[in-house]
Protein backbone atom coordinates (compact mmCIF):
# COMPACT_ATOMS: atom_id res chain seq x y z
CA UNK A 1 0.00 0.00 0.00
CA UNK A 2 1.19 3.57 -1.23
CA UNK A 3 -0.66 6.39 0.09
CA UNK A 4 -0.08 10.12 -0.24
CA UNK A 5 -1.28 13.32 -0.27
CA UNK A 6 -1.49 14.92 -3.54
CA UNK A 7 -1.79 18.17 -5.37
CA UNK A 8 -5.35 19.16 -6.51
CA UNK A 9 -4.64 17.33 -10.28
CA UNK A 10 -6.26 15.41 -12.52
CA UNK A 11 -6.07 11.74 -11.37
CA UNK A 12 -6.27 8.46 -13.61
CA UNK A 13 -9.11 6.06 -13.36
CA UNK A 14 -6.43 3.28 -10.88
CA UNK A 15 -5.78 6.01 -8.05
CA UNK A 16 -8.57 5.56 -5.22
CA UNK A 17 -8.94 9.29 -3.55
CA UNK A 18 -10.09 9.74 -0.58
CA UNK A 19 -11.61 13.21 -0.59
CA UNK A 20 -14.32 13.92 2.61
CA UNK A 21 -12.42 14.76 5.66
CA UNK A 22 -10.21 17.51 7.54
CA UNK A 23 -6.62 17.44 7.03
CA UNK A 24 -5.78 16.59 10.55
CA UNK A 25 -7.87 13.29 9.38
CA UNK A 26 -6.10 12.73 6.32
CA UNK A 27 -2.51 13.20 7.68
CA UNK A 28 -3.57 10.43 10.22
CA UNK A 29 -4.99 8.41 7.52
CA UNK A 30 -1.95 8.91 5.61
CA UNK A 31 0.19 7.67 8.34
CA UNK A 32 -2.04 4.52 9.18
CA UNK A 33 -1.96 3.25 5.34
CA UNK A 34 1.87 3.73 5.28
CA UNK A 35 2.46 2.28 8.24
CA UNK A 36 4.44 -0.80 7.94
CA UNK A 37 1.08 -2.67 10.21
CA UNK A 38 -1.17 -1.54 7.90
CA UNK A 39 1.01 -2.26 4.67
CA UNK A 40 0.85 -6.45 6.63
CA UNK A 41 -2.64 -6.67 7.04
CA UNK A 42 -3.09 -5.07 3.44
CA UNK A 43 -0.47 -8.30 2.03
CA UNK A 44 -2.90 -10.62 3.62
CA UNK A 45 -6.43 -9.60 1.79
CA UNK A 46 -4.82 -8.47 -1.02
CA UNK A 47 -3.80 -10.85 -3.92
CA UNK A 48 -2.94 -8.82 -6.59
CA UNK A 49 -1.56 -5.03 -6.67
CA UNK A 50 -4.97 -3.21 -7.28
CA UNK A 51 -6.18 -1.92 -3.47
CA UNK A 52 -9.45 -0.23 -4.44
CA UNK A 53 -11.84 1.54 -2.47
CA UNK A 54 -13.64 -1.65 -1.56
CA UNK A 55 -11.22 -3.45 -0.08
CA UNK A 56 -9.86 -0.33 1.70
CA UNK A 57 -13.71 0.12 3.43
CA UNK A 58 -12.71 -3.56 5.37
CA UNK A 59 -9.53 -2.96 6.08
CA UNK A 60 -8.58 -2.34 10.16
CA UNK A 61 -7.96 1.00 9.98
CA UNK A 62 -7.02 2.88 13.40
CA UNK A 63 -9.67 4.95 14.32
CA UNK A 64 -8.79 8.49 14.32
CA UNK A 65 -11.33 9.49 17.06
CA UNK A 66 -10.45 7.10 19.63
CA UNK A 67 -7.01 8.40 19.65
CA UNK A 68 -6.09 11.39 22.11
CA UNK A 69 -4.84 14.70 20.91
CA UNK A 70 -1.09 14.18 22.57
CA UNK A 71 -0.67 10.82 20.08
CA UNK A 72 -2.59 13.13 17.32
CA UNK A 73 -0.16 15.98 17.59
CA UNK A 74 3.04 13.75 17.34
CA UNK A 75 1.85 11.53 14.47
CA UNK A 76 0.69 14.31 12.40
CA UNK A 77 3.67 16.49 12.92
CA UNK A 78 5.41 13.31 11.89
CA UNK A 79 3.63 12.69 8.80
CA UNK A 80 3.19 16.40 7.73
CA UNK A 81 7.13 16.85 7.78
CA UNK A 82 7.14 13.72 5.44
CA UNK A 83 4.29 14.77 3.21
CA UNK A 84 4.92 18.24 2.60
CA UNK A 85 8.03 18.50 0.37
CA UNK A 86 7.46 20.64 -2.94
CA UNK A 87 5.74 23.65 -3.08
CA UNK A 88 2.42 22.24 -5.21
CA UNK A 89 1.49 21.22 -1.76
CA UNK A 90 1.72 24.79 -0.36
CA UNK A 91 -2.30 24.67 0.33
CA UNK A 92 -1.81 21.83 2.59
CA UNK A 93 0.76 23.57 4.57
CA UNK A 94 -1.13 26.93 4.35
CA UNK A 95 -4.24 24.60 5.84
CA UNK A 96 -1.96 23.30 8.40
CA UNK A 97 -0.96 26.56 9.50
CA UNK A 98 2.48 26.37 7.72
CA UNK A 99 4.33 28.98 6.85
CA UNK A 100 7.76 27.45 5.96
CA UNK A 101 8.98 26.36 2.86
CA UNK A 102 8.61 22.68 2.06
CA UNK A 103 11.17 19.95 4.14
CA UNK A 104 14.01 19.03 2.72
CA UNK A 105 14.73 15.62 1.22
CA UNK A 106 16.73 13.87 3.59
CA UNK A 107 16.86 10.31 3.64
CA UNK A 108 18.13 9.48 7.22
CA UNK A 109 15.84 11.83 8.69
CA UNK A 110 12.74 10.34 6.71
CA UNK A 111 13.69 6.99 7.42
CA UNK A 112 13.82 7.66 11.24
CA UNK A 113 10.40 9.61 11.14
CA UNK A 114 9.29 6.76 9.23
CA UNK A 115 10.22 3.71 11.40
CA UNK A 116 8.66 6.30 14.64
CA UNK A 117 5.22 5.90 13.15
CA UNK A 118 6.09 2.18 12.25
CA UNK A 119 6.54 1.61 16.16
CA UNK A 120 3.56 3.84 17.07
CA UNK A 121 1.10 2.01 15.05
CA UNK A 122 2.25 -1.52 15.94
CA UNK A 123 1.07 -0.34 19.64
CA UNK A 124 -1.75 1.18 18.17
CA UNK A 125 -2.44 -2.18 16.92
CA UNK A 126 -1.80 -4.06 20.19
CA UNK A 127 1.24 -6.04 18.01
CA UNK A 128 3.43 -7.44 20.43
CA UNK A 129 7.34 -7.63 19.99
CA UNK A 130 7.86 -10.82 18.57
CA UNK A 131 4.57 -10.07 16.31
CA UNK A 132 5.98 -6.93 14.67
CA UNK A 133 9.64 -8.82 14.67
CA UNK A 134 7.87 -12.01 12.25
CA UNK A 135 5.82 -8.84 10.54
CA UNK A 136 8.76 -7.27 9.66
CA UNK A 137 10.26 -10.30 8.18
CA UNK A 138 7.77 -10.48 5.83
CA UNK A 139 9.57 -7.70 3.68
CA UNK A 140 11.88 -9.40 2.03
CA UNK A 141 12.93 -6.81 -0.36
CA UNK A 142 13.48 -4.53 2.44
CA UNK A 143 15.49 -7.06 4.05
CA UNK A 144 17.63 -7.66 1.23
CA UNK A 145 18.25 -4.00 0.08
CA UNK A 146 19.03 -2.94 4.16
CA UNK A 147 21.62 -5.88 4.12
CA UNK A 148 23.37 -4.64 0.67
CA UNK A 149 23.29 -1.22 1.68
CA UNK A 150 24.33 -1.17 5.70
CA UNK A 151 24.97 -4.66 6.15
CA UNK A 152 21.91 -5.27 8.20
CA UNK A 153 18.07 -5.46 8.33
CA UNK A 154 18.42 -2.09 9.93
CA UNK A 155 14.82 -0.71 9.18
CA UNK A 156 13.83 -4.32 11.41
CA UNK A 157 16.34 -2.96 13.97
CA UNK A 158 15.55 0.29 14.47
CA UNK A 159 11.88 -0.23 14.45
CA UNK A 160 12.16 -2.72 17.09
CA UNK A 161 14.24 -0.40 18.87
CA UNK A 162 11.65 2.34 18.42
CA UNK A 163 9.07 -0.33 19.54
CA UNK A 164 10.57 -0.16 23.32
CA UNK A 165 11.12 3.31 23.33
CA UNK A 166 7.75 3.87 22.17
CA UNK A 167 6.13 1.33 25.02
CA UNK A 168 4.47 4.16 26.38
CA UNK A 169 2.36 4.59 23.67
CA UNK A 170 0.35 1.17 24.44
CA UNK A 171 0.38 1.75 28.47
CA UNK A 172 -1.30 4.83 28.19
CA UNK A 173 -3.95 3.00 25.60
CA UNK A 174 -4.14 0.49 28.09
CA UNK A 175 -5.14 3.14 30.74
CA UNK A 176 -8.32 4.40 28.76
Amino acid sequence: MVASIIPNYSCGNTLSIIETIDLRHALFLLATLNSISFDFFARQTVGGTHFNHWILKQMPVVDYDHINESFLSIIIAKIFHLSFTAFDLKPMADEFGYSGNPFVWNERERFQLQCELDAIFAHFYGIEKEEMDYILETFPIVKRKDIAKYGSYRTKETILQLYDEFEWVRNELNEK
